[in-house]
């Protein structure tokens, strides 16, 4: 049971709906005169098999947001911003993940709806099985995170599973995609965040040269330079120019 409950409530909500399923048709009806509720009986071991699947992909569904969508390039930038203003813990870490989550539903926005149309209501409509849903959604993140990586990181893995360059995308394998496209991501999240450290930098030299020339060896110079990086920030609107940068480096 415990095990159920730390897979959060929609686990649990599979769970006891499975249970409930597989038991002898109930009939209720108490004595206000409610309709009885009547519970067909379950298909037995496939039903269990099909729970088993579905909660195995509910525990990878960490592992694919951060690995298969922007979340990891956002995370890393924002982090950044908060490291080159010098501080610790502000914005908290609940509010830089919150953020990172609805700015990569943004940017995944046109991906998540053609999951929607081509994969998860084909499904939902008994129109696909669950391995061809499960195909389905895979392709429009296939797409997205194709155009995401670059040639250079696609190729090292392609070589290191002695695979000859590709042509199209149906021949990148998701074994070398998915790394390929994480180290793209990193890499891009990296210059994005040395072109926000360059201008805080500056600030610190010229504040340390300042209070070095004034004599002030015991004045810390992050104490005058973080009122200054937060003032420049501020009035440079620099949060919209982050989150700018970041969904327009997508495109």
């Amino acid at each position: 049971m415990k095990r159920l409950a730390r897979r959060g409530p929609l686990a649990a909500a599979l769970v006891f709906a499975a249970v409930l399923g597989s038991t002898a048709p109930l009939y209720a009806q108490t004595e206000t005169g409610l309709p009885a509720i009547t519970l067909t009986p379950g298909t037995g071991p496939n039903q269990a098999l099909a729970l088993l699947a579905l909660l195995g992909l509910l525990s990878l569904l960490p592992a694919v947001l951060v690995t298969m969508t922007a979340f990891t390039r956002i995370i890393t930038v924002l982090s950044f911003t908060r490291s080159a203003l010098g501080l610790q813990n502000t914005p908290p870490n609940q509010v830089l993940i919150g953020l990172a989550l609805f700015l990569t539903l943004f940017v995944m926005s046109p991906t998540l709806t053609a999951i929607n149309q081509h994969a998860l209501q084909p499904y939902l409509h008994n129109q696909l099985n669950l391995a061809a849903a499960a195909q389905a959604a895979l392709d429009p993140l296939r797409t997205f995170m194709y155009r995401q990586t670059q040639a250079q990181d696609l190729a090292l893995f392609l070589h290191i599973l002695h695979q000859p360059p590709p042509h199209s995308l149906a021949q990148v394998p998701t074994s070398a995609l998915i790394p390929a496209f994480v180290i793209s991501e990193l890499r891009v999240a990296f210059e994005i965040g040395v072109y926000i450290y360059i201008p805080f930098v500056i600030i610190d030299l010229v504040v340390s040269t300042i209070l070095m020339s004034m004599g002030m060896m015991m004045v810390p110079p992050t104490l005058i330079s973080l009122p200054l990086k937060l003032l420049v920030f501020v009035l440079a609107n620099g949060w919209d120019l982050v989150v700018q940068s970041l969904v327009l480096s997508f495109h």
